[in-house]
């Protein structure tokens, strides 16, 4: 409209304790002006590097935002018949803001997680928001802004975190959940699709580059057959196998297995990873009963065999999510002590652990000759999704031959 201007300004009449001043919409209108601030503070310097002629880095992902907001500003100012500035505050203030407090939705997403019953996803999220509060104290801030999650603040982020001896995993694992909060921010309408920083030609986060080790047959046949020396070693033993033998289960499913989740032929059972994140066609992992598993089962399962019952009572009917989570650990402790001797005892040269377990299942049915189709769909991954539908499932006596690779020691 004719007679109304807009302008992006640093308002230097009041200086933050950082030193940085806010940055502000001008709108005149009638030789009035109204100033709307954006929640960004820049230094002087940095006000400079985002007003030169070819901005660069963080300098020009600002120029590019700030570009837009005035767009806006003035579309809607367009629309306006006639202008006046309360109108204008209605439709500006309607639109999404970029300068919410992540680490306060972080904080939310949390609490949703430790409701839902998954504390050690919500512990995760805890230690990436501790993380990345740390690096924002490194750049005298208290808040992290939407606005201000740019591909040049990941990249200096991820520098930050090497620099402090930080692995990669750790790096991509904390990435991770702020990519799923700055998801959850498009969805409420926090920010728009255009300023999503992750992605291709944006920035991409780092895999971690552990080498994972799988046993080979011959090793898994010293586990077999070795003669632990105490009661407890051989219950952490047993229970490696266990896992080892229905499918690379980890030990909070093994914690959860209950006596109605076994029949005569086999064991099934939902994977506590995907129960809470998969809304819909939520499938099963079936293993078929082998004579082995059976006996490990009759060794340490608890008595009487009732339905409701959890078969090794490693769990509680009356655990809290946090209970769930501190007593899962420490059987995945237990278990990984016993098993690091049992290495050393058999001068296996492998990090022993409830993990390898899980690896050396899918490995070994590699080596035997099952079809990558089948191992996805008995370690529960959603891969392969395509070729999952067209297979649709595999028949128990496929399962079975299958599954007796494991022993096959010849």
């Amino acid at each position: 409209m004719i007679g109304v201007t807009t302008a992006i300004i640093q308002d230097r009449r009041i200086k933050r304790k950082d030193g940085t001043y806010s940055i502000k919409l001008r709108v005149t209108f009638n030789r009035e002006q109204k100033y709307y601030p954006l929640n960004i503070s820049l230094t002087p310097e940095d006000w400079e590097k985002t007003n030169i002629q070819k901005p660069r880095n963080e300098a020009k992902e600002r120029r590019i935002y700030f570009n837009k907001i005035e767009q806006r500003a003035i579309e809607i100012i367009k629309e306006l018949h006639p202008f006046s500035f309360q109108s204008f505050e209605k439709k500006f203030n309607q639109k999404t803001d970029r300068s919410k407090d992540v680490l306060s939705y972080m904080e939310s997403y949390i609490k949703q997680l430790s409701k839902d019953g998954r504390s050690g996803t919500a512990d995760s999220y805890k230690c990436a928001s501790n993380s990345f509060s740390k690096f924002i104290k490194t750049r005298n801030r208290k808040k992290l802004q939407f606005a201000d999650i740019t591909p040049d603040w990941l990249k200096d982020y991820e520098k930050w975190m090497v620099d402090t001896g930080k692995s990669l995993t750790s790096t991509g694992i904390y990435l991770r959940s702020l990519r799923t909060i700055m998801n959850i921010g498009i969805e409420e309408g926090i920010i728009s699709q255009e300023f999503y920083p992750f992605g291709k030609r944006k920035y991409q986060i780092p895999a971690g580059r552990n080498i994972k080790k799988a046993l080979t047959l011959a090793d898994i046949k010293k586990i077999v057959t070795y003669e632990p020396t105490t009661e407890p070693e051989q219950r952490a033993r047993d229970l490696w196998i266990f896992s080892y033998l229905c499918n690379g289960a980890n030990i909070k499913d093994i914690a959860r297995l209950q006596y109605k989740n076994i029949d005569s032929k086999k064991i099934t059972f939902v994977r506590a990873k995907t129960e809470r994140t998969t809304k819909q066609d939520l499938k099963p992992i079936m293993v078929v009963l082998l004579p082995e598993i059976h006996a490990i089962i009759d060794r340490w399962g608890a008595k009487p065999a009732l339905p409701e019952t959890y078969v090794f009572e490693l769990l509680k009917k009356t655990d809290t999510p946090d209970q769930i989570l501190a007593k899962v650990r420490q059987a995945t402790k237990t278990i990984n002590k016993y098993m690091k001797r049992i290495a050393n005892h058999l001068e296996l040269d492998i990090n022993l652990t409830t993990y390898t377990a899980r690896h050396s299942f899918a490995t070994v049915l590699k080596r035997s000759g099952a079809p990558t189709e089948f191992i996805s769909e008995s370690l529960g991954h959603k891969d392969l999704r395509t070729t999952e539908n067209y297979l649709d499932s595999f028949e128990d006596n496929v399962k079975e031959s299958f599954q007796k690779q494991l022993l096959n020691f010849e």
